[in-house]
């Protein structure tokens, strides 16, 4: 049979995957709690005050992995999957690289010289395609928390500058981001600059600019409200 019969044609409707980041406190789990049916997959304490189901807190990859698969092969009515947090689960994919090394550190990790990252890589794309299969076969909506951290950044066409990306090692941030519809930034109005918890309102930073690290595939402008409405607006819309 021909493979141009199996061309697909015009828009895919397909669950959209998202990474959310931001500064501690803001909201970003009180966000993807209000996502349709959610289960929190939790790495890191932190949902005792929030509204939603969840598995049992992560304490090594396997686990992890073990909750994504449950969700894939058993029968269940969630919509959504939420990893909270990234940053928490790639401490999972460093002691599970350093146990399977006998190494103390993920820098010291057969051999060190980046090899430790390297196979912390393989573990993430392991992880990336049990949430593909969560979105291709069981169509659930996917939602990545991560905390942000401040990273100095070189445009060759302007002076370096400070900004906001996702609080994890640079080869994982560039594979989830470039994986992921979105990549969001959680944060306030006033102060994101300097990294301020006071003032001004929750917002989502939606496209990349000198303050964060950000992108979307839905024609997201570049500030909305943080809450599920605002965002959804835009999930359907295109």
């Amino acid at each position: 049979m021909s493979l141009l019969n199996n061309i697909q044609k015009g828009k895919r409707q397909s669950p959209p995957r998202l990474l959310i980041y931001g500064i501690e406190g803001v909201g970003k789990s009180s966000l993807c709690a209000n996502a349709p049916d959610p289960i929190f997959i939790p790495t890191e304490d932190g949902l005792d005050r929030i509204e939603c189901d969840s598995f049992p807190l992560c304490q090594s990859f396997d686990e992890m992995m073990a909750c994504l698969k449950t969700l894939q092969d058993e029968k269940h009515s969630y919509k959504t999957v939420v990893i909270d947090s990234l940053d928490w689960g790639e401490k999972l994919i460093f002691a599970h690289v350093c146990k399977a090394f006998g190494a103390k550190s993920i820098e010291k990790a057969d051999g060190g010289f980046g090899r430790g990252h390297e196979h912390a890589l393989t573990y993430w794309h392991q992880l990336i395609d049990a949430l593909r299969k969560l979105r291709d076969e069981k169509g659930m909506v996917v939602l990545l928390i991560a905390h942000a951290k401040i990273e100095p950044y070189n445009d060759p066409e302007s002076t370096p500058f400070d900004r906001f990306s996702p609080k994890l090692h640079k080869k994982a941030n560039a594979l989830l981001c470039e994986w992921c519809d979105a990549t969001l930034l959680a944060t306030r109005e006033f102060g994101a600059a300097k990294g301020e918890k006071g003032g001004g309102k929750r917002i989502l930073r939606c496209i990349p600019s000198a303050t964060c690290v950000a992108k979307n595939r839905y024609n997201i402008p570049e500030i909305i409200p943080l809450d599920w409405s605002s965002l959804m607006q835009y999930l359907i819309e295109n």
